[in-house]
């Protein structure tokens, strides 16, 4: 998604514009964009022609779609029939030969995945069927792709949310690597500026398996935009001016978000002293606080580490 976001925008803005840009700010701006828009800009940057949408600007006019696959599959795709509508508007079906479903999936919206349909993500030789589904009625918070295996018989993969974005890519070995974007905390940032992180995971054995840490190495290198932005940005002058507020401020939020950020993707790298002592740069004044914030905002995936700020200060 990520990488749709950026060709798209790198497309639209003026070339002037383009090239004041970095990546990263690209994405984020598009993607606050989207969320005040609505989908039918999101379905249009994700380039899916086949796609059904329950509201939009314009009123979108959702046909019936029908595409062949492989080995005697086809999908289809449209406005449901026996819809009660707040969430259940649009849905796609993939049929055998025989005309039986072997899934379905129902949303808000739902988008045919042509760019990664025919991919393979578990290593097997096979392509597989990606479907995008907006599981959130339309608050734009909760889409998700959905990856389905027609082979040895029909399965689904795995679902991955897109809180914030996904991207794929092959590793050195054409292994299909995901990566997936992770808001942190809010509240002491604009929606605008908001803190994120990244996740990265493996389809091992029919399942999704986050292998973060194995590519942690690449994510606090130069080879990465927001390692680079974080570097630029967390200097002892800019940490100094850093004001003991529980709010937002406004005057230092690229470097609250840059810190809150690296904090939060050294926890996603299992590196957890460092990363306290990244928290522990903040304002002691109201240190604690943030860091109550923190733990609760991380406490299911990491509850060690997350007790450990919550009994601590200091590292």
């Amino acid at each position: 998604m990520a990488d749709w976001i950026y060709v798209s925008l790198q497309n639209t803005l003026p070339m002037s514009v383009r090239n004041l840009l970095p990546r990263r700010a690209i994405i984020v701006f598009f993607y606050f964009l989207w969320c005040s828009i609505g989908p039918s800009l999101k379905a249009q940057d994700l380039a899916g022609k086949i796609s059904c949408h329950a509201q939009g600007i314009p009123v979108p006019q959702n046909l019936q779609h029908r595409r062949k696959l492989w080995n005697g599959y086809e999908i289809s795709l449209g406005p449901a029939r026996n819809s009660q509508g707040g969430g259940d508007e649009c849905t796609a079906a993939i049929y055998d030969s025989a005309g039986r479903v072997v899934f379905r999936t129902t949303g808000f919206s739902v988008i045919f995945d042509e760019s990664h349909t025919g991919q393979d993500f578990d290593s097997d030789g096979k392509p597989e069927v990606v479907f995008i589904t907006d599981t959130g009625g339309g608050n734009h918070c909760c889409w998700a792709y959905n990856v389905i295996s027609l082979s040895p018989r029909p399965h689904k993969l795995f679902d991955i949310d897109a809180p914030g974005a996904v991207r794929f890519e092959r590793d050195a070995q054409r292994n299909m690597v995901i990566w997936q974007r992770i808001a942190g905390l809010y509240g002491f940032t604009s929606m605008a500026r908001a803190p994120f992180a990244e996740k990265v995971f493996r389809v091992r054995e029919s399942k999704l398996v986050e292998v973060t840490p194995e590519f942690c190495s690449r994510i606090f290198s130069d080879e990465n935009e927001d390692y680079r932005s974080w570097t630029n940005s967390l200097t002892p002058e800019n940490i100094g001016r850093l004001r003991p507020t529980d709010k937002i401020d406004d005057e230092n939020e690229e470097t609250v978000s840059n810190l809150l950020s690296r904090a939060l993707q050294r926890v996603f790298c299992r590196q957890f002293d460092d990363a306290m002592v990244d928290l522990n740069l903040w304002p002691e004044t109201t240190r604690t606080k943030m860091k109550a914030n923190f733990a609760a905002s991380i406490k299911q995936d990491y509850p060690e580490f997350a007790a450990r700020l919550s009994q601590n200060t200091q590292p």
